[in-house]
């Protein structure tokens, strides 16, 4: 897929110990994201053909988290057969993810936030969170962030904590009877009055 000059050169990293984020979804691993939407972990998702999955990240602003201490086994893995150029390095294993469908200007609603289970209790997905955070809030002309979500018992008090996420409304977990939690973070042009 062919990127346009203004989404390529506002790609974002960031470092910590062995691990960095991007925004660059050229160093995704497709068919690693695939495996994990096939799992009963992703239980908010499917797989799809690769293809498919790939626009999907593509056309979205998504976050890759990648173990650098893993990297000489993501070159044995062959992560870089899903259609990315061999010459450019990878940053290594992909251990975490976060897209949000964004027109990059107004909305952005936030989906697929998901840490592999061997590294989910270190923190990262905090991390994961605050650098989505960070993103969304340097949007001038946000209306707001949304989001999704059935875990009612730690997935809202998480994105309220993360991300100053309110519920929308006047939910309630007993008001919704079992349906989703709808969050929102009101961005800098939310309308008043609204």
């Amino acid at each position: 897929m062919q990127l346009s000059s203004s989404q390529s050169r506002n790609y974002r990293t960031w470092t910590k110990d062995y691990f960095i984020i991007s925004t660059d979804p050229r160093w995704l691993s497709i068919p690693k994201i695939n495996a994990a939407f096939a799992s009963d972990d992703v239980y908010w998702a499917q797989s799809m053909p690769d293809l498919d999955l790939e626009d999907c990240f593509h056309r979205s602003l998504s976050f890759g988290l990648y173990d650098r201490s893993l990297r000489g086994v993501t070159e044995q893995s062959g992560l870089q057969s899903n259609g990315k150029d061999p010459s450019r390095p990878q940053p290594g294993e992909l251990v975490g993810i976060a897209r949000c469908v964004t027109d990059h200007t107004t909305l952005a609603y936030l989906t697929d936030v998901y840490i592999w289970p061997t590294h989910q209790g270190r923190g990262l997905g905090k991390w994961l969170i605050a650098c989505v955070q960070e993103v969304l809030t340097s949007m001038p002309y946000l209306r707001r962030s949304m989001l999704l979500t059935s875990d009612w018992e730690r997935s809202v008090p998480f994105y309220q904590k993360m991300m100053g996420m309110v519920l929308m409304g006047h939910q309630t977990r007993e008001a919704a009877e079992g349906g989703p939690a709808i969050m929102q973070w009101k961005g800098p042009m939310f309308p008043e009055g609204v």
